[in-house]
């Protein structure tokens, strides 16, 4: 029985050190298993480099084709799982053809690598970049390692970021205005506003603001959207009178946030709504749905902001 368990035993253990490992920042990554793994993170045009080293185990030679290692991103659906869309590939061949009797360590470098889409792990898709060393042999069977790596990009504060100004109501109802201070927001930031009553005559009992994902993937008939609820915030509880001003004021921080993702790759796009929900005393739902641009704002900029603020 020893020798079955054996027999399907890897040949080698190969393991992946990144050049500035101790200094680049870790990451929580969730796995397809659902546990989390600490990977580092990079942005795009970053260098990404290290060491692979490859150790055969004890009294065994490693007979090989060829050994490589890949950097991808990939982008998988989940009604289409195992089917990757690669939008990188880059190859270094680390050997030529040979023999390895004991620990061999092979230098790699993807240098000022694009990576333009961000690492995304949604409903119905996930977005991941991965380092893949691959052992290419022939009867046995080739022996593969992989190592995921996160993928964070920054924008500069948009230069123009009109608010948000609109009038809603139900004809000789209710008629109300509301104001948010901006319509493009960095994921630590706070939204502001207000909320008027020009017009109330039926009795309100309460009024939330949500704010709405929606991640669309595919397109035309095999489009698929999920709409997420990430956080409801009460506004009021009780009935408004005509002239009230209700004042918003919703941090962003404790919520897990991406930026606005439009036509990734031409397979998904991810988005984000306030949505206004009033609820009447005979429990009908009036809602008003506006859509915001996220962005993420480099850390320092976000610490220098709050202090401007």
């Amino acid at each position: 029985m020893n020798y079955i368990i054996g027999a399907f035993k890897p040949a080698c253990n190969i393991s992946i050190t990144f050049s500035d490992g101790k200094s680049r920042k870790p990451v929580p990554l969730k796995k397809e298993n659902g546990q989390t793994v600490m990977v580092p993170l990079f942005q795009s045009q970053e260098n990404i480099a290290g060491k692979i080293s490859v150790e055969p185990v004890s009294g065994k030679k490693v007979e090989h084709n060829g050994i490589k290692v890949e950097l991808l991103g990939q982008i998988e659906m989940y009604f289409d799982r195992g089917n990757f869309y690669d939008f990188t590939s880059l190859v270094r061949e680390l050997d030529v053809p040979g023999e390895i009797y004991e620990r061999k360590t092979y230098p790699f470098e993807f240098s000022t690598v694009e990576m333009p889409y961000e690492t995304y792990n949604g409903v119905n898709v996930r977005l991941r970049y991965i380092l893949k060393v691959t052992i290419t042999r022939g009867y046995a069977g080739s022996i593969v390692e992989y190592q995921d790596v996160v993928v964070r990009n920054y924008s500069p504060p948009p230069s123009i970021n009109n608010s948000i100004k609109m009038e809603v109501g139900i004809e000789d109802c209710l008629h109300i205005e509301f104001e948010y201070n901006k319509s493009k927001y960095h994921l630590k930031d706070v939204i502001i506003g207000k909320i008027y009553f020009l017009l109330v005559r039926i009795k309100i009992k309460n009024m939330d603001l949500e704010i709405r994902r929606r991640e669309s993937t595919g397109s035309g008939a095999n489009t698929h959207v999920e709409t997420e609820t990430l956080a409801k915030f009460e506004l009021m509880d009780g009935a408004p009178v005509r002239g009230e001003s209700i004042p918003i004021r919703l941090f962003l921080s404790p919520y897990e946030l991406t930026p606005t993702y439009r036509n990734i790759n031409n397979k998904f796009s991810v988005k984000y709504y306030l949505n206004l929900v009033l609820v009447d005393e005979e429990d009908r739902r009036y809602f008003k749905q506006q859509e915001i641009t996220m962005f993420r704002l480099a850390e320092t900029s976000v610490i220098n902001q709050a202090v401007g603020a």
